[in-house]
C-alpha cells in the first residue's frame, strides 16, 4: 500500500509505507514561494506523476494560516517542521539582533564548528539556535534513534532547520568551491558517496547546457487564460 501526503503551498512529506502507522521513508519537500492555487492553475502543464499524483491520490490541507510574521524561509522552515511558532522555536527571521551579543545573528549560525569538504567560513553552521525539536527528531526519538534523518538543501539553513537537532547528517552547497559540504556538527569527513559526487564536477556540466523552460511562454498564457 502507498500512501501519499500532501501539505500544499510550501511542504510535501511522502510516505511510503506497509502500514501507515509506521511508515519506512518519509520525505519532506519544501518548495519556495509555491502558492496553494499552483496546483490547479497549473494543472494541464502537470505530468501524470508529480503533483497530479499527489493531488489525486493523497491530502490536501487547503485552509492553512501563517500565525506570525515576517514569512522569510528561516522562520518557515523551523516553523513547518516543528509544528510551532518563531516565539516558541526560536527562529523568528533569517537575520535578527541578538541583545546579548549586541550584533546580528544568521538563524544557523555556529560559531564552534567548521565546514567538512568545503570553505571553512561556509560550514560554520547547525541547528544550534533552534530551540525546540523537529519532526525528524521526534521521529528518531519514536524509535530509539534507529531511524536515519539527512537534509539536503542547496542553503544550509533550508538543510538544517527541517532535520533537527538529531540528524545524522546535513548538507548544503557551497557557493564558492561548487561542492556540497556540511559541518563538523554533524561529522568529521563526508560520506563516500558525497566524495564520488563532487569528484563528478556535476554543476560545471550544468553550467555549459542551455537552459530554456519545459513549455513556450504562450502555452502557459493560454493554460491561464490569457
Amino acid at each position: 500500500m502507498k500512501r501519499i501526503i500532501l501539505l500544499v503551498s510550501l511542504m510535501v512529506i511522502f510516505v511510503n509505507a506497509q502500514q501507515a502507522e509506521k511508515p519506512k521513508l518519509v520525505v519532506g519537500i519544501v518548495i519556495d514561494q509555491m502558492r496553494y492555487d499552483y496546483l490547479s492553475r497549473y494543472r494541464d502543464l502537470f505530468g501524470e506523476g508529480g503533483f497530479k499524483e499527489l493531488v489525486e491520490n493523497g491530502y490536501q490541507c487547503s485552509n492553512t494560516q501563517y500565525t506570525y510574521l515576517p514569512t522569510y524561509t528561516g522562520p518557515g522552515h523551523a516553523s513547518i517542521f516543528s509544528g510551532t511558532a518563531p516565539w516558541m522555536h526560536g527562529i523568528v527571521g533569517n537575520y535578527w539582533f541578538d541583545r546579548g551579543s549586541k550584533k546580528s545573528i544568521y538563524c544557523s549560525d555556529d560559531s564552534t564548528v567548521t565546514a567538512v569538504g568545503g570553505t571553512p567560513e561556509q560550514g560554520r553552521y547547525s541547528p544550534r539556535l533552534l530551540l525546540s525539536n523537529s519532526i525528524a527528531d521526534e521521529m528518531r526519538i519514536s524509535n530509539s534513534f534507529k531511524s536515519k534523518t539527512i537534509g539536503i538543501a542547496i542553503k544550509e539553513r533550508s538543510s538544517i532547520l527541517p532535520a533537527g537537532h538529531s540528524a545524522n547528517g546535513a548538507y548544503w552547497f557551497d557557493e564558492i568551491l561548487g561542492l556540497w559540504i556540511t559541518s563538523t556538527y554533524y561529522m568529521n569527513e563526508l560520506p563516500q558517496w558525497a566524495k564520488e559526487y563532487n569528484a563528478g564536477k556535476r554543476p560545471n556540466e550544468l553550467l555549459k547546457m542551455k537552459w530554456e523552460t519545459s513549455f513556450p511562454c504562450r502555452k502557459i498564457y493560454n493554460v491561464l487564460g490569457r
